[in-house]
Parts: C-alpha cells; sequence; structure tokens
C-alpha cells in the first residue's frame, strides 16, 4: 500500500510582532487511550491533523516571533526538504507577491449553487495549510457571534486555514443566505492503525445537499448541491476516503446554525453521532433521515433573543482573552449508534511518518 509524501504547499515569507504566543497540542499514547469519548467527540479536529499533533497560535495576529520561530522549526521537521527550504526560503530576496483573494460579492440575479461554487473557489484561493501552525484559534464552545469576529479576521488577514477554520468561514459567508442551511459533517476514518479527522460544511437548500470546505483532497471539500439526501452526500465522501485506502468509522452531524451573526448561540457539533461499524446501510439511511427530518424541525423554533449593542460590546473579541460561556451537549441530546464501543488503542504518532493524511 502507497503511503503519500507529506506536502507543503505554502510557506510564510516574513515574520511579525505582536501579542501573546501559541502552545503545542499534544496527544500522547497514553493520553489518547485514557480519553472517554465525549472528550474525544470536544476537540478531535482541534487536536491532530492528520494523525500528528499540531500546533495553534493563540496569541493572535500579527504572529509574535516565538510562535514565528516555532512554526519554522516545525517546518523543518514535517517537510522532507525543511530545513534547507526555510533557509532558501527566509533568505530570499526576490519571492513574488503572494495574491490576496476578494471575498465574493453577489448579484440579485446570482443563484445559490453559482454563490456556493464562488465561495469555495474563495476559501480555496485561501490555498490549505500545511505548515503545522493553525492560525487562527477556533474555540467549539464559544458563542457563534465570536466565531464570527473570527471568521471577519481571516477575511482581512488572507492566510491559509485548515478544515476546522474553513467551516467557520463558510458559516460566515453564507450568513446573508436566509435559504441556504448550514450545518457540521465530521468524518473519522481509520487508516494503518490511526485514526484520522476532517471535517466540512454541510449545506441545505431546495432539497438538495451539498458541502463546502478546504482539504489536502479534492474530493473530500467541495460537494456540489445535488444530492436528494443526507445518505447520498455521506456515501459520496465514503466513496471518496475509500480512494485512499481510509476505512469511514464514524460520521458526526450537527444542527443547522442560526443565520444571526449576532447570535449568542453555541454551534451544536455533534447532534447525531454515527457509528458505521455497528449499522448496516439500511439502518445508516434511518439514521440519517432522522437526523434530516430534527434539522427540519429547528428551523421552525425561534433562536434566544441576541444581545443589545451594549451588551455585544462588553463581550469583547475572542482575541482578547474573553472568556465565553462553555455549555456541554448532554449525552441525552445527542444520537450514538449502537452502544459506547471501547477505543481502540492510538500509537502516537512520529512526526516524520508516513501517512495517507485526508
Amino acid at each position: 500500500m502507497e503511503a503519500s509524501v507529506p506536502e507543503l504547499s505554502w510557506v510564510p515569507a516574513a515574520g511579525g510582532g505582536g501579542r501573546g504566543g501559541g502552545r503545542m497540542l499534544r496527544a500522547t499514547a497514553g493520553s489518547v487511550e485514557q480519553r472517554d469519548e465525549e472528550q474525544e467527540d470536544e476537540a478531535e479536529e482541534e487536536l491532530r491533523d492528520g494523525g500528528v499533533p499540531f500546533y495553534v497560535n493563540r496569541g493572535g495576529l500579527p504572529v509574535d516571533e516565538e510562535t514565528w520561530e516555532r512554526m519554522w522549526r516545525h517546518v523543518a521537521r514535517i517537510h522532507p526538504n525543511g530545513e534547507a527550504l526555510g533557509k532558501e526560503t527566509r533568505g530570499a530576496t526576490d519571492l513574488p507577491k503572494i495574491p490576496i483573494p476578494s471575498v465574493p460579492t453577489f448579484q440579485p440575479t446570482t443563484t445559490i449553487p453559482q454563490r456556493l461554487e464562488a465561495i469555495q473557489k474563495y476559501i480555496r484561493e485561501l490555498q490549505y495549510n500545511h505548515t503545522g501552525t493553525q492560525f487562527f484559534e477556533i474555540k467549539k464552545s464559544r458563542p457563534l457571534t465570536a466565531l464570527m469576529d473570527i471568521a471577519k479576521e481571516m477575511t482581512r488577514e488572507a492566510l491559509p486555514i485548515k478544515c476546522l477554520e474553513a467551516v467557520i468561514l463558510g458559516i460566515y459567508l453564507t450568513n446573508n443566505m436566509p435559504g441556504v442551511e448550514r450545518f457540521p459533517l465530521s468524518f473519522q476514518s481509520h487508516f494503518s492503525g490511526n485514526h484520522f479527522h476532517h471535517i466540512v460544511l454541510g449545506v441545505h437548500c431546495g432539497g438538495r445537499f451539498g458541502a463546502l470546505g478546504t482539504s489536502r483532497r479534492e474530493d473530500l471539500m467541495f460537494k456540489p448541491l445535488e444530492f436528494r439526501t443526507l445518505m447520498d452526500l455521506v456515501q459520496e465522501f465514503e466513496g471518496a476516503y475509500r480512494g485512499y485506502w481510509h476505512t469511514l468509522r464514524k460520521v458526526r452531524i450537527g444542527q443547522y446554525v442560526s443565520h444571526d451573526a449576532h447570535s449568542v448561540e453555541q454551534i451544536e457539533w455533534k447532534h447525531s453521532i454515527l457509528d458505521l461499524d455497528k449499522l448496516t446501510k439500511e439502518e445508516l439511511r434511518k439514521e440519517l433521515e432522522r437526523h434530516t427530518r430534527d434539522m427540519r424541525l429547528k428551523i421552525g423554533k425561534p433562536a434566544p433573543p441576541s444581545p443589545t449593542k451594549d451588551r455585544r460590546n462588553s463581550m469583547g473579541s475572542p482575541l482578547r482573552g474573553q472568556g465565553s460561556p462553555v455549555r456541554r451537549i448532554s449525552r441525552i441530546e445527542r444520537r450514538p449508534s449502537g452502544d459506547k464501543k471501547v477505543l481502540e488503542p492510538k500509537s502516537s504518532a512520529e512526526i516524520n511518518g508516513y501517512q495517507i493524511r485526508v
């Protein structure tokens, strides 16, 4: 079985001063074995990138000197020619200027499929972040209004992003499209003894499903608005995973996300947790149909009131370290499929190990 060579399609050319710093999210074999299912659900996409721990810039932008140097050291470790590439890039004086993509704008006559394609094109133009350092800190427990502030910063800075950042950006860019419902759709796959996690933004409009997002793999992000059922969309992703010798193990689906950019609601990331090892194809179809009905029911429910202008101002920006209310989704609210499965022991992934990362 072949394994892919690690990639690095984008490296920054200059540093800058700034606030704060970052820290590496470490996941040892012992800690992975001890995590229970709920802890895994809360932070899986943020802990590992294709099975490899990665850094998160927690100090905002511009990146401070310590975080900047740490990023380059990490690049030297994870890229085959990292050290030489770093010296060559940092010492160059004639690097081409990186183009800044324009946030898409639409005419009233622009159709929904055309708008979604334009948004995906913008996400693609930002490029996937292969540096091993996530530039924007995404805390899933933050209220929607705080996450939208981070999305605005993504459009200002125009830096490469990872899959979870792309979901937040996709929500922001579709907020003014009330006919389009958005929901988180995340996957856990298995390959060569390791588990891998990925997330996209599912979309639903006019009786059809699709997806927005970013990935190393072309067929694990954007899906046009042409799938009749949620089952059809999930099977499309499952087929893509098979093409990379990955076995799709779990699918987690959230509820529809509010279109109110100032909402203090938290995104419900995992309303349904479907264990594909324990479900037949027909059982999976029924679970997905039930989740689709649950999402439709949420549309008719009034959202909690948004904060007043004074209250919004007092909340502050997430980049200034203000806390946000933490709400854990109870186990009763979720729809796990089958009995709880004992987590398989996972070996600690080597930074330089070859894996088919998706």
